[in-house]
């Protein structure tokens, strides 16, 4: 047994003694057998008589008792043991002795404690908490994590994590291979996963630690598997990346203005602006100023290649032919409407994202590079005059336009326009318009085809669609 076991007489005799008993206090079988109760040697005399007779005293009481007694070691220690008594019955039904079963209180403690901490993780606990097996499966979880895996706790168990997870299953798998293999690992780790129950969501960030369960009773510890636990951190996560972008951001924008004091021209100026806005930003740039006739003419471009290496922006050889924009371009409308408007090209049905093919020949409808999905045109306006426009381009392996990515862009815009201005460059000379970067908030309109809708603003924000 793994406790102590010991039984007595009707007269107090000790006819028992296993081995656990024998481990715990030293005294060996043939010690104890045949003594009459613990004085004199396992117990002192103070202390003998009282555990004598509670451990008596169960015959003439149902069911067990539990008690703490003080007894000793052979080596002369005092150890603090909790027992659970019970009479044996004999063949007429009569109590005909008692059997005590006792570890050693601290022992026992502990034991509470571990089984007190599981209840407690599995029931109150704020974080998501699943026990994975051997095979990598889920054998227990709490309510929390059911909740954030979008099933209920008990329909997660057993299932392969590539059903419960769309994204992140390999990364969580190869942790729970590695903390079977090696360990825990020293630290947390930031997870990006989205639950299958909830496809359409977003995906989140979990910050989860990971610990190996072993067996305490085998010669080596045998893995049973690991324990997970897990927290979602996705706002903090989120505002983390938004503040690093946003400090990148402005160090390219005071870097790229450093840069442009040293130009002797003025274009050089703006094509550098570009050069440093399309890091980490976009893939490509195109930059239009307006003819004397009000039409863009292309002024500087990137070169066409594979998307995020575009090589540096670069002035296009002047020939002063107009763009031959079709009507509700979004250079177009972001013209019209002093303001930003944003472009994407939108899968068939918000499914399965668009062919090739078909990625192509939505671009080439509007004379952007091969590849581009998203983009973003906005106004370039100086001293109360429209200049001309900038476009910057994305491929299918980058999000979408945000808001905050129209804000950027204004930014940048507001320093080429400046210096296309200084340049002389932007339309009639000195005309002027009505109107501003504050101008009259634009609605949306489609840009000539479907699956590929734009919005427009002035001083409000550019709508997606």
């Amino acid at each position: 047994m793994e406790a102590g076991l010991c039984a007595l007489d009707r007269d107090g005799v000790i006819t028992h003694w296993n081995a656990e008993a024998a481990r715990i206090l030293g005294w060996s079988s043939d010690d104890a057998v045949g003594r009459h109760g613990f004085e004199g040697w396992a117990a002192r005399s103070a202390d003998a008589k009282e555990a004598e007779r509670r451990l008596l005293a169960v015959m003439d009481a149902p069911g067990r008792q539990v008690n703490e007694f003080a007894l000793l070691t052979k080596d002369g220690r005092r150890v603090l043991v909790r027992t659970q008594s019970a009479a044996v019955a004999g063949e007429d039904g009569k109590p005909t002795g008692v059997y005590c079963a006792f570890s050693e209180v601290h022992a026992q403690i502990d034991l509470e404690r571990s089984i007190a901490l599981s209840e407690a993780l599995f029931s109150d606990a704020t974080w998501g908490v699943v026990l994975i097996d051997a095979d990598l499966r889920p054998a227990v979880a709490n309510a929390r994590a059911g909740q954030m895996l979008g099933t209920g706790r008990d329909a997660l168990l057993g299932r392969p994590l590539g059903e419960l997870l769309s994204l992140g299953a390999e990364e969580l798998e190869n942790a729970l291979q590695h903390v079977l293999a090696e360990g825990a690992p020293p630290g947390v780790s930031d997870l990006w996963v989205r639950p299958r129950a909830d496809e359409a969501a977003r995906r989140r960030c979990w910050r989860s630690g990971f610990v190996r369960l072993g067996s305490p009773l085998g010669e080596e510890p045998v893995p049973l598997g690991v324990g997970w636990l897990f927290s979602d951190v996705t706002r903090q996560k989120n505002a983390e990346q938004e503040n690093a972008q946003v400090r990148f951001r402005h160090q390219q924008l005071h870097r790229a203005a450093r840069a442009a004091a040293e130009c002797e021209d003025p274009v050089d100026a703006a094509v550098l602006h570009l050069d440093f806005a399309l890091a980490g930003f976009a893939d490509h740039a195109l930059l239009d100023v307006l003819d004397d006739a009000g039409r863009p003419v292309r002024l500087a471009a990137t070169p066409e290649g594979e998307p995020g290496q575009p090589g540096p922006c670069q002035a296009v050889e002047p020939h002063g032919i107009p763009l031959g924009y079709p009507t509700g371009h979004p250079v177009l409308q972001a013209l019209e409407r002093l303001g930003t408007v944003r472009a994407t090209l939108v899968a068939p049905g918000g499914g399965e994202p668009a062919s090739q093919a078909r990625v192509d020949a939505w671009a080439a409808a509007r004379l952007w590079r091969p590849g581009t999905t998203h983009g973003l045109a906005t106004v370039l306006r100086s001293r109360g005059r429209t200049v001309g426009a900038v476009t910057f381009l994305r491929g299918s392996g980058r999000r979408p336009f945000e808001p905050a990515d129209a804000a950027y862009a204004e930014d940048v815009a507001a320093r080429v326009a400046a210096a296309l201005d200084l340049a002389g460059m932007g339309g009639p000379a000195g005309s002027r318009e009505d109107g501003g970067l504050g101008g009259p908030a634009g609605g949306s309109g489609g840009d000539g085809e479907p699956g590929g809708l734009t919005g427009g603003s002035g001083g409000g924000e550019p709508p997606v669609a």
